[in-house]
């Protein structure tokens, strides 16, 4: 039996994907240039009154290529893997620099930030600030009432659930 030619991608898509292209037209089959972006993976919890970022970077040296800072709510990790020698004719591993940014859920003092790398995961510590509700409640009158009749003998119905807590108060 005759093989086959494998089928090409048609030029348009070649014009819009050209990294995809050539990876379904190639003979190896390691990751998609899509799939094998420039990023790390993150994780994020809370923790005994602190927001906690873990950061997966293996391989690294935390003096040299790990830097952690902190603007207004915007944590950024950035860090870099170099390639040590010119190494193996294939690789999968990711090499340049790597940037994440986390929204914390508030502004930091990044004076009160730690940073601390073990094992090749890098946990950032952001204290949680306490929460202040801001603003004055305002009563909701039922606008059901009859004036001069009190709101729970406007109706059939009991309306205590529709008044507020001021209006309930000051009937009792």
């Amino acid at each position: 039996m005759a093989k086959l030619p494998r089928p090409q991608a048609p030029a348009r898509f070649h014009a819009m994907f050209p990294d995809l292209a050539d990876w379904l037209e190639s003979p190896w089959t390691g990751p998609p240039p899509f799939l094998a972006g420039q990023v790390f993976r993150v994780e994020e919890s809370v923790r005994d009154d602190r927001h906690v970022i873990r950061a997966e970077l293996p391989g690294l040296d935390p003096d040299n290529d790990i830097e952690v800072t902190v603007d207004g709510r915007i944590l950024t990790i950035r860090a870099e893997r170099r390639r040590q020698d010119n190494g193996p004719y294939r690789s999968e591993f990711r090499y340049g620099s790597l940037t994440r940014a986390v929204r914390l859920p508030a502004r930091v003092d990044a004076a009160e930030v730690t940073a601390r790398y073990d094992k090749g995961v890098l946990e950032v510590t952001v204290p949680v600030p306490e929460v202040k509700h801001e603003g004055t409640r305002i009563p909701v009158e039922n606008a059901d009432a009859t004036p001069g009749q009190p709101p729970d003998q406007a109706g059939d119905q009991p309306r205590h659930r529709n008044r507020s807590r001021a209006a309930r108060a000051s009937q009792e």
